[in-house]
């Protein structure tokens, strides 16, 4: 997200030429598509990690300036907001030990990042949403400094002709209003991907949608948003309502918000890049000089670098992804569902418990989806964000059930399954998908932890002092990289 651009005002003509080159890039990637252009060979899987900064006290730290240029390193990046960065782990194989290696290098770097984070005084988080920002935090004085971010706030602002209004019904209540899209840098994610084919991108895209909700029932870890308790992964609505370019009336209308789910399943990658075209307008309406065609028809590889840059402000939970490596083009589902910690090996057991799990729905004989209404999906999406571990959810054979039973005797088997396909041990896959287990039989994810934790502080002192005081042990529990479902309460 963090990419320049040169251009800071869009005059009509902009978005008309924008528009036809989009929809020229769109031709050219079916063309693609039809001619089997793309790298098929040794699919790999990659992550992406969004961290927070907060001070000594907890309390969040706009240094993402300071720190990055302390780091030094390419593989960290700006976010949107000052207490964001974001650490980009390099691609790999699961085989051979691929679980273990993403995991010490997740390791290595961050601590080495943490130390020199903590030489101007910031130190790195990893949750959904860091519980001590307050509103002061919510104004675009704490954009970060790329043009890009103020660009974006003011194109969506200028959509949307008001300004964004967040309502957040879940144990406690919360109503605010924001000026700019700075909302939407309270949530920080996980983002996993994984290549495919393009003949196999529909099964992997559906059963990544269809296994969202598990994801969040077991790794749900934003429990808090200015000062209230709301949803176990309020980072869901939030990010919803964040970057909601629609007016009240334009969603009595049933326009599709920007942030979605989506409403079917798919056949081709090519309804997700197609939907997004013909339903969202552009945000960023940038123009570059290539022309795709005549590129592809001299034997290149044309960047689409319109149809990438819209296909970026269409949020998908799971979201299509056109990218060239090594001048080869290829497919990704960028699966963007989960918060990040509340440890490195947390983390990883998510992305285990992603990984093996949708290769496994991805191969079936018999697909999940034509099981399953894609509403019904949706229903346990938004259902497990707001309970977490706790939510009874509806899976086909079974009926409603509660979300840690079917993890348990259901789609655990089916991610052991999924990770041997890859290539993991099973000593990786035993130890990573026992965090899950334990998690389940004990019935404690990062957000239940943290609520917990947080109501006993909350015995002896108010409620922001409550939540700055159980960041504080949140972090200090988040080095041992003990899982969180060993924690103490």
């Amino acid at each position: 997200m963090g990419e320049e651009v040169a251009a800071q005002e869009f005059s009509r003509a902009d978005r008309t030429r924008h528009r036809e080159k989009v929809r020229a890039c769109l031709d050219v990637f079916a063309r693609m598509l039809r001619e089997a252009r793309f790298d098929t060979d040794d699919p790999m899987t990659g992550l992406e990690i969004e961290l927070n900064l907060v001070d000594e006290a907890g309390d969040p730290s706009l240094k993402n300036a300071e720190v990055l240029a302390n780091i030094a390193d390419a593989d960290f990046q700006t976010e949107l907001g000052q207490f964001n960065v974001e650490i980009n782990v390099p691609p790999r194989h699961l085989r051979d030990g691929g679980l273990t290696a993403y995991e010490e290098n997740l390791r290595v770097s961050l601590n080495d990042a943490e130390s020199k984070a903590a030489a101007v005084g910031a130190h790195m988080v990893m949750i959904g949403v860091l519980p001590t920002l307050s509103e002061g935090h919510m104004s675009p004085s704490s954009l970060s400094s790329n043009p890009r971010y103020q660009l974006l706030s003011d194109q969506i602002l200028a959509a949307r002709g008001e300004d964004i209004v967040i309502d957040i019904h879940g144990v406690e209540r919360l109503r605010a209003t924001a000026d700019s899209i700075v909302p939407e840098a309270a949530c920080t994610s996980t983002q996993v991907h994984v290549q495919t084919t393009p003949d196999e991108f529909a099964a992997y895209w559906n059963a990544s949608q269809a296994i969202a909700a598990m994801q969040l029932a077991v790794g749900a870890n934003s429990p808090y948003l200015l000062g209230k308790e709301l949803w176990r992964e309020t980072r869901i609505p939030l990010f919803e309502q964040a970057t909601d370019t629609r007016s009240e009336e334009l969603k009595a209308q049933g326009v599709r918000p920007r942030v979605w789910f989506g409403e079917r399943w798919v056949t081709s990658v090519f309804d997700l890049f197609e939907e997004n075209v013909r339903y969202f307008p552009a945000l960023l309406p940038v123009t570059e000089d290539e022309d795709p065609l005549a590129v592809l028809e001299a034997g290149g590889v044309p960047e689409l670098t319109e149809l990438r840059l819209h296909n970026g402000t269409v949020y998908r939970w799971n979201r299509p992804v056109y990218d060239i490596a090594g001048g080869v083009p290829h497919l990704r589902v960028e699966n963007r569902v989960l918060a990040a910690g509340p440890t490195v090996v947390d983390t990883m057991a998510n992305a285990a418990f992603y990984f093996g799990l949708v290769r496994s729905l991805a191969h079936a004989e018999r697909p999940l989806w034509s099981q399953m209404s894609f509403s019904a999906a949706e229903e346990n999406f938004h259902v497990a964000a707001r309970q977490g571990i706790e939510a009874q959810v509806y899976w086909p054979g079974v009926g409603q059930v509660p979300a840690a039973e079917l993890v348990l005797r259901r789609l655990l088997p089916l991610a052991h399954e999924g990770l041997a396909d890859w290539g993991a041990s099973t000593e990786e896959a035993d130890r990573l998908l026992g965090i899950i287990e334990q998690r389940c039989l004990l019935g404690t994810n990062g957000a239940e932890w943290f609520a917990r934790r947080c109501r006993r502080h909350g015995g002896s002192m108010d409620r922001a002092d409550a939540l700055r005081h159980t960041l504080v042990d949140y972090r200090e529990l988040m080095h041992s990289n003990e899982p969180v479902h060993a924690w103490e309460d």
